[in-house]
């Protein structure tokens, strides 16, 4: 289970590190600790999750590069694209809306760009995190970059954590249950 998000104070909080936001959420939940491993460019915590042994990580490289991280880490676990799941942000969802789905483009996701080309395969899991789209002629990129309002923030909040209860309901019960559940809305 992949979050992605970009290292650093200056992007907590802030709309495209949801998914790391929500694995971190998961490491806690789960009596776990990010541990750097800096040959995989990644935190990581090893954790149980009902009867599943789960590797947690959060790349400690900028979102651009999260692929590096990411190749690495399913080489050291010993797993291909169908095992991970990535949490990530998705401008093509209303704010605090969660979906998952199985493969798909990238949507000018850089992060996902990256996992996508390092893995050389579409075919992962992922766990979105609607952000919505900017309200005003602004770039995406300086969209997500920001931290939110409060209101929108609560609803991330939500969000997020809602991302740590799919992501612990597919290693429980499989992606379908985790699609059935989050799919179809509130």
């Amino acid at each position: 289970m992949v979050g992605l998000g970009n290292p650093g104070e200056e992007y907590a909080r802030t709309r495209h590190n949801v998914g790391a936001d929500a694995v971190n959420l998961l490491a806690e939940r789960h009596g776990g600790r990010l541990r750097v491993l800096k040959a995989h460019r990644a935190g990581v915590a090893e954790v149980r999750i009902g009867e599943a042994r789960v590797a947690l990580a959060v790349p400690t490289t900028y979102m651009n590069e999260s692929g590096t991280a990411v190749r690495a880490l399913l080489r050291r676990f010993g797993v291909g694209p169908p095992a991970l799941v990535v949490v990530h942000d998705e401008l093509d969802l209303p704010p605090g809306t969660l979906r998952v789905k199985v493969g798909g483009g990238t949507a000018g996701h850089n992060g996902l760009r990256s996992v996508q080309a390092h893995l050389h395969s579409a075919d992962f899991l992922r766990v979105r995190i609607g952000v919505g789209k900017p309200p005003h002629a602004r770039s995406g990129a300086d969209y997500v970059l920001r931290r939110p309002a409060k209101a929108e923030r609560e609803l991330l909040d939500v969000a997020i954590a809602d991302a740590a209860d799919a992501v612990e309901l597919i290693a429980t019960e499989g992606a379908e249950a985790a699609m059935n559940r989050y799919n179809r809305g509130r």
